[in-house]
């Protein structure tokens, strides 16, 4: 069997098929622009409604015949009247007859020998006829997901089932619906994206609805993902049907897998929901921008309502939606609730995610603040109701909490720097209002922020980029930074900061001078304390201990320390003998100058040798000797250095 394109004969308007059998077709089949010539006897013994429709042909075949030679008859013997008579009575008879074979699927004679039989709304068109007809011929037929539906439905149409014929069409594909497609969600979901085209016949043979509940069953369970961009082929109305299904189901994966089904529809559908474009299918079809809100809407109308697990739905992928929904114009409903989808992981953005463009013309800015400022007020209030819920319950519960679900001060400081680079990244608008640069930068409580040098960076931004605000608002402007948590190179260069007040400069100056002080006093008072920590840590590890272990860890502990403190003392015993043995030598040697000089001087030897080597090394105790003799004894030390006394 062949299909060739051939010119249009008789009444077929496009393209002809004919089967190359070496015999004559004397059945013609028009599935919307094509003409299949075929053979009726092969047709007729698979297809019983082919056959019914052939065989009630054929038995009016004769009785038309009859008609046509009496009227040829009464033609010849009457006159012009009774010919007009004649003729209208043959038409009204036509007429009744093309109504019945209207009824019975439009078969009419083409000539005198073969008939033509139109099916105007063949399920699956052209192509799924031929796959039919070559099946009745006997012809291997290849069982695809993507031609399963079509050929079950066209069974059902042509009535091929086993009460007409053994191993007929509708039982090799509801085989292969059961054995192949229905197993797999992924070859589910191309089953059910050729069900799209077959309604109402999908629907009444029940395979859109075992598609839908086979993904759903089988998504959760399945191992792998790669099912999921299968999915992101269906059009809306059947990627409803399905995410409904997956909704009301319940497991560990479940929700998981909703997540990612979401991901890969959105991705594939969306082509703004990228910067970079690089998740969006070449093959993909680019939709109305009314399509695409309608896409999005019901992507955010299908996410989980508690907070997303992050692994798949992330926070990029949540403010990506977010700046989409800006974009095409979403309902306010669908924008306020990724705003609050999208607070829930702030801590996981970054700035590029939180720099949503403005769209709205009646914004003078040229992000939306007011956007950022609503999902930082969504934040703080999540959790502050996880705050309350926490105080709440027990210490049992507490620890069985995981970390998502409590308040931490971690992610606290990671909103409040994200805040911080996004204040300074939005502080260079000339048209951002000071009161609105203030509200955003005091919406975070004072704990976020461990120093306040990404604010006063962001302060520094705003004054150098608004040169013309008044005192009033440039003092409102610099009373968000707190001068006390600055550090001391934010405070160095705030000192020398032209754009600040001159109230401003002090007040830094202030707390600058309280910090050194303070830093000052800490490392004087560590020095000082040094040893009763030691204790400190060593009576803590006594108690951390067991009874049967305290006796023993006390001992250790304490002959460490004795070791330490005899270790010390050996030190400075021995750095003083050798200052003492120095000592010796250098007084033995200066008793040996005196000795020589004794002969000349007898009578000031003794005092100015100790005067001379006791001034030599600083002694500064009392001698045994009267005042003149000191006084003498400073005399020959200065006459001996050649100055007078």
């Amino acid at each position: 069997m062949s299909s060739s394109s051939v010119a249009p004969r008789g009444p077929s308007r496009g393209e002809a098929w004919f089967c190359t059998t070496g015999l004559p077709s004397d059945v013609v089949f028009e599935v919307q622009d094509m003409s299949f010539h075929l053979h009726k006897f092969p047709l007729m013994s698979k297809s019983r409604k082919i056959s019914r429709m052939l065989t009630e042909q054929d038995e009016h075949r004769p009785a038309r015949q009859r008609r046509r030679s009496n009227s040829d008859v009464d033609n010849a013997d009457d006159d012009t009247s009774a010919d007009a008579e004649t003729e209208i009575e043959e038409a009204e008879i036509e007429e009744a007859e093309e109504g019945n074979e209207q009824q019975q699927g439009q078969v009419r004679m083409d000539d005198g020998n073969s008939y033509r039989i139109t099916f105007p709304d063949f399920p699956g068109g052209p192509g799924t006829f031929e796959a039919a007809a070559k099946f009745c011929y006997g012809v291997r037929l290849d069982l695809t997901p993507w031609n399963v539906a079509p050929l079950r439905c066209a069974a059902e149409y042509l009535e091929m089932t086993e009460e007409h014929a053994e191993d007929n069409l509708a039982a090799r594909a509801e085989a292969y619906l059961a054995q192949s497609v229905l197993r797999h969600p992924g070859e589910a979901a191309r089953a059910l994206k050729s069900c799209e085209d077959l309604l109402p016949h999908a629907e009444e043979l029940g395979i859109v609805d075992r598609c839908v509940e086979a993904i759903a069953a089988r998504s959760s369970s399945s191992s792998s993902r790669a099912w999921v961009d299968d999915l992101a082929v269906l059009g809306l109305r059947m990627y409803k049907r399905v995410m409904a299904a997956m909704a009301a189901r319940e497991g560990a994966g479940a929700t998981e897998a909703v997540e990612s089904c979401l991901v890969s529809y959105a991705r594939a559908t969306l082509p703004g929901l990228s910067r970079s474009m690089r998740w969006r299918r070449a093959s993909a079809p680019v939709s109305s921008e009314v399509e695409q809100r309608d896409l999005l809407e019901a992507v955010v109308a299908s996410l989980p309502p508690d907070k997303c697990s992050g692994r798949v739905v992330t926070a990029k992928f949540l403010f990506a939606l977010l700046r989409t929904a800006h974009i095409l114009r979403a309902s306010d409903e669908a924008r306020a609730a990724l705003e609050r989808k999208a607070a829930t992981q702030l801590e996981q953005a970054t700035l590029e995610d939180v720099l949503i463009p403005s769209f709205s013309g009646a914004a003078e800015t040229l992000y939306d603040v007011d956007c950022v400022e609503r999902i930082v007020r969504h934040f703080l209030s999540d959790e502050d109701e996880a705050s309350s819920s926490a105080a709440a319950i027990t210490e049992e519960d507490v620890a069985a909490r995981t970390t998502a679900s409590r308040p931490s001060a971690v992610v606290m400081v990671q909103v409040g720097k994200l805040v911080d680079n996004y204040l300074a990244e939005v502080a260079s608008d000339a048209n951002l209002k000071p009161a609105k640069f203030c509200e955003l930068a005091l919406a975070l409580p004072d704990h976020a922020r461990i120093y306040d040098d990404g604010v006063y960076r962001a302060v520094d931004v705003y004054l150098k980029a608004h040169p013309r605000l008044t005192a009033e608002e440039r003092d409102r402007v610099c009373g968000v930074v707190d001068c006390r948590k600055l550090t001391v190179e934010a405070c160095t260069h705030a000192a020398q900061n032209e754009r600040l007040p001159l109230r401003a400069v002090l007040q830094v100056l202030f707390f600058e001078q309280l910090q050194l002080r303070r830093a000052i006093a800490g490392t004087l008072l560590a020095s000082t304390t040094g040893a009763p920590r030691q204790q400190q840590r060593a009576a803590a590890l006594r108690h951390a201990a067991g009874p049967s272990e305290t006796w023993r860890t006390a001992a250790v502990q304490e002959s460490q320390v004795l070791r330490v403190d005899m270790d010390g003392m050996r030190s400075r015993v021995q750095g003083l003998e050798r200052e003492c043995s120095s000592m010796r030598r250098a007084i033995k040697k200066i008793d040996g100058r005196d000795d020589a000089a004794a002969g000349s001087s007898p009578g000031s030897a003794d005092a100015g040798g100790a005067s001379s080597w006791r001034s030599r090394y600083g002694c500064k105790f009392s001698t045994q000797v009267c005042d003149s003799q000191a006084r003498d004894a400073v005399v020959s030390r200065a006459s001996r250095m050649g100055m007078s006394p």
